[in-house]
């Protein structure tokens, strides 16, 4: 069976956004990019496809997913860029009730019941699912993740969009792996207990 994977950045007091939702506040230094190299060897999937052409990302298949699951703020990034197909390598599922239409053929707009399709997907053979946010995505979708892969930023914001928006319902995960790169950035991996 298939698995669902939160791969998220997030910072010490748990926050994968501002309020407003964006992210830029996340460090892109030469610390980063230690880590930045890291993720993209392990997880090259995980990189927009317009972004991994200029990073000469253009490996054959797939490692580790062949399927995304995003929130409409997740998506928004995007076509605010212009770009409707974020990762062409790599089925894409966009779940939306503010977007009526799909403004491109290879996205796969879910009104509802995100659970439902993520039940499905994971019954179906390949590789396994990404899940990239948002928080209240994650939230609805807790009880269906098998790992979580959290990418943890040395930053403090006080506020923002949490890496899960849910009722109070503990689940647990045991830590799997520790990276720790300069100046303090850790990508932490879990799976489900």
């Amino acid at each position: 069976m298939r698995r669902l994977t939160y791969y998220v950045a997030t910072t010490i007091d748990g926050f994968i956004a501002a309020p407003d939702g964006s992210f830029g506040f996340f460090p892109a230094d030469d610390r980063a990019d230690e880590m930045a190299e890291f993720l993209t060897s392990r997880y090259p999937e995980t990189v927009p496809t317009h972004v991994r052409e200029h990073m000469g990302l253009d490996l054959p298949g797939n490692r580790c997913f062949d399927t995304v699951v995003m929130g409409h703020g997740t998506y928004r990034p995007a076509l605010d860029i212009g770009v409707t197909s974020p990762y062409r390598h790599l089925r894409q599922y966009v779940v939306s009730t503010a977007l009526t239409e799909s403004p491109d053929p290879e996205v796969e707009l879910v009104p509802g019941d995100p659970a439902g399709l993520v039940r499905r997907l994971k019954r179906e053979e390949g590789l396994g699912i990404w899940l990239a946010g948002g928080g209240r995505l994650a939230g609805a979708l807790l009880p269906e993740i098998d790992e979580l892969i959290v990418k943890r930023y040395p930053l403090v914001i006080g506020t923002g969009i949490p890496v899960f928006t849910a009722q109070f319902q503990p689940r647990a995960f045991e830590l799997t792996d520790t990276r720790v790169f300069g100046g303090g950035a850790v990508v932490l991996s879990y799976t489900r207990a």
